[in-house]
């Protein structure tokens, strides 16, 4: 059976079937044909994987990001951004970052900080003479820090399958982001320099003070919603509510840059993406407990346990196998299908499982722009409209710089817990 449970997902993925399918006909054949278990648990554990207060978060943050991306939120951020970087060498790709970086702490979706920040920016660091590989690599990365920086969807629904705390998660993410976004920032000094780019106008105190009143509801938006998680005012699940609530305030009654149609036809969308998170939860969670019953999970972990290797060493197994995932799998369906498997050998080998969740959604946010496969990559092939010819190569040295971020994270644990005594 445990053969069954292994090869098959992979026969049916090499096949082409969709993941939620591969899954669901998997946990079919085995009860079918390999167990005495009654076909009516699969109902059961479908709605119990799906009832979890948490996930409402996640449409709410879906919607909340889109609707401040489509909404004049990034055009906002990136002049208050420029008002600030605006005479250091590199302004330009700076500034991107930047932005990537405080639209994060709006958005819970990587390909919508690719395209919204990415659509706003790639112009101008053309137009300012840098090159198609290096522009295109630099905003399709630093879509990943968006995994990071909270809120995140990946740290919600890691929680649910961990069954950790999301507040402790959203916090431990806030330093690792950081350190990702820095060796993003390191390359881009390095690549300026090289290029002698002195372009940028000198910091004008009157124009980062006209950029910060018109963008202070922008600026506002992660203040209200990470300031009244860690304040305890609200749960990231009400959060969530209070950023669409926000969003819609912000671009349709005071920037008025969307009308009512608009708000809808975004809130559609989000539905539909909604959806498409929710099959892969609900079937996730239907593997992952045909995985526990089975006793899979607890085997896999006495196995490495007694094996007696290092911890340093199982834990760069592991970050191997999930940036080999990440180039091929998205990064829900990673996430729920791989904690079950990976949480309890981190356990096992002395890991804390914020910790453990931070090393996992940094090497999956690696892989939303790793190729062949990463969801960034085609993203911003839509968006910027280059070939994969020129946006391979210039994604090569943000993945390097990326892995060194990751070694530094996985290997000092104390960037990611250092803040979560605050929290108590």
């Amino acid at each position: 059976m445990v053969w069954i449970i292994s090869l098959l997902p992979l026969a049916l993925l090499a096949l082409g079937f969709p993941f939620f399918l591969i899954l669901l006909s998997t946990v079919a054949v085995v009860l079918c044909f390999f167990s005495d278990v009654p076909a009516t648990a699969v109902h059961q554990v479908i709605f119990s994987s799906l009832d979890k207060y948490a996930l409402l978060a996640v449409p709410f943050f879906i919607f909340a990001g889109d609707l401040m991306g489509r909404g004049g939120v990034s055009k906002r951020l990136v002049r208050w951004m420029t008002s600030m970087i605006g005479g250091v060498r590199g302004s330009l790709p700076f500034t991107a970052l930047g932005t990537a970086t405080v639209f994060s702490a709006i958005s819970g979706s990587t390909a919508a900080t690719v395209a919204a920040v990415g659509g706003l920016t790639y112009k101008r660091l053309r137009e300012g003479g840098y090159s198609e590989r290096f522009s295109s690599g630099l905003l399709i990365s630093a879509g990943a820090i968006d995994n990071l920086i909270p809120p995140s969807i990946g740290f919600i629904l890691y929680g649910i399958a961990s069954d950790t705390s999301v507040v402790k998660l959203f916090a431990a993410g806030i330093f690792p982001g950081l350190v990702l976004a820095g060796s993003f920032g390191a390359y881009i000094w390095y690549h300026a320099w090289r290029m002698g780019d002195k372009s940028g106008t000198p910091f004008s105190l009157k124009e980062f003070l006209a950029a910060t009143k018109d963008g202070v509801w922008s600026i506002a938006a992660p203040v209200i919603i990470l300031g009244g998680i860690y304040a305890g005012v609200f749960s990231p699940t009400e959060a969530a509510g209070i950023a669409c609530v926000y969003a819609i305030i912000v671009v349709v009654l005071v920037y008025r840059e969307l009308g009512w149609a608009e708000v809808f036809r975004t809130a559609s969308n989000s539905m539909f993406l909604t959806a498409q998170i929710f099959v892969i939860v609900a079937v996730a969670g239907v593997y992952s407990w045909l995985l526990t019953i089975n006793g899979m999970s607890q085997a896999l972990t006495e196995l490495v346990t007694g094996l007696q290797v290092s911890p340093w060493v199982v834990l760069l197994a592991i970050n191997l196998l999930l940036l080999a995932v990440g180039m091929f799998l998205d990064t829900a369906s990673s996430i729920l299908v791989l904690t079950p498997l990976l949480a309890p050998i981190a356990q096992g080998i002395g890991v804390d499982p914020v910790h453990f969740g931070v090393i996992m959604i940094m090497n999956l946010s690696i892989g939303t722009f790793t190729p062949p496969f990463g969801i960034n990559i085609f993203v911003g092939q839509a968006v910027f409209k280059a070939p994969l010819s020129s946006i391979y190569p210039g994604l090569v040295p943000f993945i390097i710089a990326a892995l060194v971020a990751l070694t530094i994270v996985t290997y000092v644990p104390q960037l990611s817990l250092a803040i979560l005594p605050w929290l108590t």
